[in-house]
């Protein structure tokens, strides 16, 4: 790991791992973009820039160097307006009325460890040891304002983090319009975009398409990262696969909305830029204010997509997620959801409860439905005190009778919503995202409470805090169930209304800090309908996510599939449920069911009370199975084997650290008549070692494994599952 800059050439080259990043300082101060790919030793980089003469539709800012022009030049960070015509990574209105910036490279710095974003999650180093960070600081000197760009190389990581602050030197305010992250500009245009799509009940599918010229561009203006586009995208080469071929990725640490967008220029190279979505956006900057960016976490592989995932994986997994449970091995749960929706008393819960006692579970969660006068999702949002009706022994007496079973509890909560019929609404109708003599759209019966406003967020933070307190929960989920319209604030004037969807998300990364730092001892697991807003950044919060609300087996598999592009086993939730599924009315096994459930943190959503006792019997076997191997599916190393986007047949592999031992699932959606003899090629093992393969008396090789394959046994009927658990001997 290490930071160089050459001051005869004025070259920086950042190297971390197998990377290398490098950036030059060009004429009176353009900082230019060298070269970001394989580690190399830097011996002439300097002097490899091609340059050429272009015909005057690319102007020339130094009229005696034809060569150089703006609208050419790789840049790290390039603005609009001063020759340069392609996307921009900001621009900024000035108190002239124009929007012409230019900033030129005016110092650096180098500093041991990470710094922390101020307001904002991000990744960070334990010790100044294990990462180092430049900060090139750029000036517009007519403008008085100052960029600050940083970058973070890490000892063990081949991830890059990279964020920008903007600040206002000058007296007069002026207004933030576009702020990126990252901007990249790559040499050629020979790459396909990879990213994750989807809708609620389908998130997070792998879509993978040649780049063309113009702009390519995924992005969410929903006030959420989405269902629909996570933010991420990827350039690779065309015969990029798992395990071979050029990735160039980008992830945004941001839960808002987003903008990730790939640039084919007229002269084939590739502009590669995320970043806070310009639409709708504005910042009025005063004078002395500063503005910070969120976080994009670049990552570059030359092994393929897989490798790609395991630098991802680990970093966030270890630098990213925080707190006690980061590094625990997470619970076995019941959720009550399926099996009662609103309709529960305490009496039905227990009955749950000392069934999953019976089978061998450890948390209980008790979902929507327990509080004000909540017995359907038109009511109640905001009213967070106990409905004793249902509970006559409040969360505290209930609580109590699950410990009492052997059982951890946890509770659902929705903090972030408002129902119009609520005491909360009666009391503060002011107190939702709205503008005024505008409807007020409702989405699930609820609106949004604008967290910008410091009297709401206290008021969460005071309600929550007496409702955590006031039981021994070990566990809590945090939902939030509809995007935002009418995006404004009874307390911001005119000027900084387009200021609220992000103020709303500064303002609930603060609630949950305050949350979850008063909480220690609480696992958090985010949600947003499911999946609507998987992102680095409320993992830097809550370890771990509700994948989906489809809960169905084989949608699963492209689901959990393509989350695991970019976000670890350890992040996902994944629970059988009740057949027929409710989302899609599948009937699978239940023996299907655990497999794929078992791919990530392990839980039940169903009521365990009703099921035959042969179902008992599977269940306690599934949850001695997951107890078996689970730190290896929740800290181990993840090998995509077969694609779900490609195939009928669907395979992941865990491989612990030490590669001592391996767990795989096979999946085959659709029987097929009188079909092939099958193997399986396992990845990831120690070509020397030998590896014995539970439940039998056979020894297998690990390159046998690997370069072989295990021989599949035939699997009866539709939507059949297989799980193999090697352990070295």
């Amino acid at each position: 790991m290490s930071i160089h800059y050459d001051q005869s050439t004025r070259t920086y080259h950042l190297q971390s791992g197998n990377v290398s990043y490098v950036m030059q300082v060009v004429k009176d101060g353009y900082l230019a973009h060298l070269y970001w790919g394989r580690k190399i030793r830097g011996t002439a980089i300097h002097d490899m820039m091609p340059k050429a003469f272009r015909p005057s539709f690319n102007p020339n800012p130094f009229p005696e160097d034809e060569t150089f022009s703006l609208d050419t030049l790789p840049q790290e960070f390039p603005g609009y307006g001063t020759s340069d015509f392609r996307s921009p990574a900001y621009q900024v209105r000035l108190a002239n009325g124009t929007t012409i910036a230019e900033f030129k490279v005016a110092g650096h710095r180098i500093v041991a460890g990470k710094p922390a974003l101020e307001g904002l999650p991000s990744v960070y180093a334990e010790s100044e040891q294990e990462a180092e960070t430049l900060e090139i600081t750029l000036d517009d000197e007519a403008a008085k304002l100052r960029l600050v760009v940083s970058y973070t190389v890490f000892r063990d990581s081949d991830a890059i983090a990279r964020s920008v602050r903007i600040e206002n030197r000058g007296g007069e305010a002026v207004r933030l319009q576009r702020l990126l992250s990252a901007s990249v500009d790559l040499p050629h245009s020979g790459f396909e975009a990879l990213h994750l799509w989807g809708t609620w009940a389908r998130e997070r599918h792998v879509a993978r398409r040649a780049l063309m010229p113009g702009v390519q561009a995924i992005e969410s203006r929903r006030g959420s990262s989405s269902h629909m586009h996570n933010p991420f995208l990827a350039l690779v080469t065309p015969e990029t696969t798992e395990d071979n071929g050029e990735v160039y990725a980008m992830n945004l640490v941001y839960s808002g909305n987003f903008l990730a967008q790939a640039e084919v220029d007229q002269f084939g190279s590739t502009r590669l830029a995320i970043g806070l979505n310009p639409f709708d956006f504005e910042w009025q900057l005063g004078g002395g204010a500063s503005f910070q960016s969120p976080e994009a976490v670049l990552v570059y592989s030359g092994e393929g997509l897989g490798a790609m995932s395991r630098t991802f994986h680990k970093l966030y997994r270890t630098r990213l997620c925080r707190g006690s449970f980061r590094d625990k091995e997470r619970p076995i749960l019941i959720n009550n959801w399926e099996a009662t929706y609103f309709d529960f008393d305490a009496e039905k819960l227990m009955k749950i409860v000392v069934a999953a006692k019976e089978l061998g579970l450890e948390l209980f969660v008790l979902d929507d439905g327990w509080f004000g006068k909540r017995n359907d999702d038109k009511r109640s949002l905001g009213d967070w005190f106990v409905n004793t009706d249902k509970l006559p022994e409040g969360l505290d007496g209930l609580a109590a009778r699950v410990n009492a079973e052997g059982l951890s509890f946890g509770l659902w909560v929705e903090p972030e919503m408002i129902s119009p019929d609520s005491d909360l609404y009666r009391a503060h109708p002011d107190w939702c995202l709205h503008v005024p003599d505008r409807r007020r759209t409702l989405a699930r019966t609820q609106l949004i409470l604008d967290y910008s406003r410091q009297d709401v967020r206290d008021y969460i933070v005071a309600r929550l805090t007496e409702i955590f307190s006031s039981a021994p929960l070990t566990y809590v989920k945090w939902d939030m169930n509809r995007n935002m319209t009418e995006i404004g604030s009874a307390q911001l004037p005119p000027e900084r209304q387009r200021e609220t969807a992000h103020r709303y998300m500064l303002g609930l990364y603060e609630v949950l800090e305050t949350i979850t730092s008063r909480f220690p001892n609480i696992l958090f697991e985010s949600c947003s309908g499911g999946g609507g807003r998987f992102d680095a950044g409320m993992l830097y919060y809550m370890p771990q996510t509700w994948t989906s609300d489809d809960t169905d087996a084989i949608e699963r598999l492209k689901i959990q599939y393509g989350t695991s592009l970019v976000y670890p086993i350890s992040t996902m939730g994944s629970h059988v449920s009740e057949v027929p599924n409710h989302q899609v009315q599948r009937i699978t096994s239940l023996t299907t069911r655990g497999h794929v459930a078992m791919s990530g943190n392990f839980g039940y959503e169903l009521d365990l009370s009703k099921m035959s006792a042969e179902e008992k019997a599977e269940v306690a076997r599934q949850v001695q199975e997951y107890k078996d191997i689970r730190g290896l599916v929740q800290q181990g190393d993840f090998y995509r084997l077969l694609s779900p986007f490609e195939g009928n047949e669907t395979a992941w592999q865990f491989v612990s650290a030490d590669r001592s031992e391996t767990y795989a699932i096979f999946v085959r959606t659709l029987a097929v008549p009188n079909g092939p003899l099958a193997r399986l090629r396992l990845k990831g093992l120690d070509p020397e070692k030998n590896y014995a393969l539970k439940g039998t008396d056979r020894i297998y090789g690990g390159d046998e494994l690997m370069h072989v394959g295990l021989p599949l046994p035939k699997i009866e009927g539709d939507f059949g599952s297989l799980a193999f658990y090697f352990a070295e001997v």
